[in-house]
């Protein structure tokens, strides 16, 4: 079954020339990416193709649908995983409740005394929850950015009805029929690699991994982000932050964390040392043990960023 021409889509979602000039718009809207990422999106809206990016938590994969929905003025739905998502939650429900009032108002009325009448009466599109895939695949206009994320949390029976979706989109709803796309959706998947996802669906989809910035590459990131945050302030962060990511940690920082770290020095005075850097080390480090290794490795820390 062949679905909505993905051209078409593109054009409009809002037509790009080349992965340069997706970058620049992305630049434009506050995201900075580097080559490779800009390409692998460059290449999903041209090809109609989803994009799967994996990488650590923190490195900008949710926040690339974002800003691509924002940039383009298209509706973002997201659907979140977790262990347990079924088709209910993804797809469709029907909203119990109003069928009941209906089928009691109905009996009380008398109006209607035909069982199977009665019936179709129930499932009618008024009834129908539509969850994500649906809503995804039933948006007129601007296609919509539809942002799977974290699908590593959700179980394998839940991807393999997500791959039946993204091959042919179209749901099959019994009681209505089969819904097919209006327009294809811009597809985002995310995943932190908690597991390892099938390959059908990797097959399905355009494949890129988002490492964390370099020292240079972040330091532009929460200056964009923080523009309150000094210069000097927001080198030495990107700089002790790259340190942190070589060491054997719980749970290593993302760029939130970066972004967040900077600016609790920045309130504190705005003075970078040893002192503000261990008071403030909950603003980037979750875990005890983490806090308890990194504040006494400090000295050397600020020692080797030049502090």
């Amino acid at each position: 079954m062949s679905g909505p021409d993905p051209v078409a889509d593109v054009l409009q979602f809002g037509s790009v020339a080349s992965p340069d000039a997706l970058a620049a718009e992305l630049d434009a809207d506050g995201y900075l990416t580097d080559d490779g990422l800009a390409t692998a999106v460059f290449l999903a809206l041209r090809l109609g193709r989803p994009l799967l990016l994996e990488g650590e938590a923190g490195v900008g994969k949710t926040e690339i649908a974002y800003a691509l929905a924002r940039r383009a003025n298209a509706p973002l739905i997201r659907l979140q995983c977790y262990e347990g998502i079924d088709a209910s939650q993804a797809l469709y429900d029907w909203d119990h409740a109003r069928q009941l009032l209906h089928l009691r108002a109905r009996e009380a009325s008398g109006a209607e005394s035909d069982p199977e009448a009665l019936e179709a009466g129930l499932y009618d599109e008024r009834y129908l929850r539509r969850r994500p895939l649906l809503e995804a695949i039933t948006t007129h206009g601007v296609p919509p950015v539809l942002l799977i994320d974290e699908l590593d949390r959700a179980d394998e029976e839940f991807e393999a009805l997500l791959l039946e979706v993204l091959s042919n989109w179209t749901i099959s709803i019994p009681e209505l029929g089969t819904v097919r796309a209006t327009v294809r959706p811009v597809v985002i998947l995310t995943s932190n690699r908690t597991r390892e996802l099938h390959d059908a669906l990797k097959r399905r989809c355009l494949y890129h991994w988002i490492d964390h910035p370099d020292a240079s590459r972040e330091l532009e990131i929460v200056l964009r982000r923080a523009p309150a945050v000094r210069r000097e302030v927001a080198e030495g962060i990107a700089a002790l932050v790259a340190h942190l990511r070589s060491m054997p940690l719980l749970k290593t920082p993302g760029i939130a964390e970066t972004i967040e770290w900077a600016r609790a020095i920045e309130e504190l005075g705005g003075q970078l040392d040893a002192s503000a850097a261990r008071r403030t080390l909950g603003a980037v480090l979750k875990h005890r043990d983490d806090l308890g290794a990194v504040g006494s490795a400090m000295p050397s820390l600020m020692a080797a960023i030049g502090r």
